[in-house]
């Protein structure tokens, strides 16, 4: 079961508009997990409207009647069976925050795993790709508008998820998502661990790298005494990746537990992440870096970032503790 983050996300979430947008037949699939969603989001402080094309037949005056009799606090709009809900959605306001598309499918690569978050021009390259991005081939078309409508401003985040129960409760408020995020602005700030909030966020990401077998166990005891070791990338004040501190010598610093959200792998934030560490690490005064991991990913991102894979002899008790795993060395500039 996902961990909800209510205080940290719902400060995100609070006097924002959102667009919740849903076509006919997944309106009538999952009526009461739709708005069951809206209700939570409303009273997390959001501003919600439901855009739907019902049409207004007298067979559907009850759906309707009913969509406003339970969502008092949210605006409802019926767009036009006849037009392109997708372009109707997208331009009902000119400028909007976030935009909801409840879907049969979250997007996949083509490999058939779910994209849990990409910007326009990697959306855009993936049309020219073998296989597309869309698991609905019919969605390429809303997909270049989605994109023109955040590459002109006019709209910060769009949401695609796999209409269900929570599927909107998961996505915002959980660190690792529920559906597919498409944003270009994503702010990366990098500090030091200080709140329980955020040892709890930190405990959440390194547990999902534990069950990989990549990662020895930090307990939530070992990440509260330790707090200021820890360093957290956050995108839009929520903490999504993280990195420790471990002292060697007065000249080399050991970068352990880096793991980023699964949500936000392949987006660069590892490598902003590692690069963040680097100048704190320089600024502290340290010259030489080591890490150890047999984590394929980690092994290329260190590599690309200039480390050598080598288990120097000034380094053999550290590496004795840990003699089945690859060391890498790098000096800071």
């Amino acid at each position: 079961m996902p961990k909800l983050y209510l205080k940290e996300y719902g400060r995100a979430i609070a006097g924002k508009q959102v667009f919740i947008a849903c076509r006919e037949g997944i309106l009538r699939d999952h009526f009461q997990e739709i708005i069951a969603d809206i209700k939570f989001l409303v009273r997390h402080g959001a501003h919600t409207t439901l855009l739907h094309n019902l049409p207004n037949r007298f067979a559907n005056r009850q759906w309707i009647t009913r969509l406003e009799q339970r969502l008092t606090a949210t605006d409802i709009v019926r767009i036009s069976p006849e037009i392109d809900f997708y372009e109707a959605v997208l331009d009902y306001r000119r400028s909007m925050f976030k935009v909801i598309f409840l879907e049969r499918h979250y997007l996949i690569d083509s490999e058939g795993n779910k994209i849990n978050a990409v910007t326009t021009g990697r959306a855009r390259q993936s049309f020219e790709e073998a296989g597309d991005l869309i698991a609905n081939v019919n969605f390429k078309g809303p997909m270049e508008a989605i994109c023109r409508k955040i590459e002109a401003g006019e709209c910060d985040r769009v949401h695609i998820l796999q209409a269900g129960k929570n599927a909107v409760k998961h996505e915002l408020f959980t660190v690792e998502g529920s559906g597919s995020l498409i944003a270009n602005n994503f702010e990366e700030h990098f500090r030091q661990v200080n709140t329980d909030e955020d040892v709890a966020i930190v405990h959440r990401i390194l547990n999902m790298y534990k069950r990989s077998g990549f990662l020895k166990p930090r307990s939530k005891a070992y990440l509260k005494k330790n707090r200021h070791a820890f360093y957290v990338t956050d995108i839009d004040g929520i903490a999504v990746g993280c990195v420790e501190k471990k002292i060697i010598d007065e000249k080399t610093v050991e970068m352990g537990a880096l793991a980023i959200s699964t949500r936000f792998r392949n987006q660069r934030v590892g490598v902003y992440t590692v690069k963040c560490f680097f100048a704190e690490m320089k600024a502290q005064g340290y010259t030489r870096l080591i890490s150890l991991t047999n984590n394929p990913r980690l092994e290329a991102l260190y590599l690309r970032l200039g480390f050598v894979q080598e288990s120097r002899r000034e380094y053999q008790a550290r590496q004795a503790l840990s003699p089945d795993v690859k060391m890498y060395f790098r000096w800071i500039e």
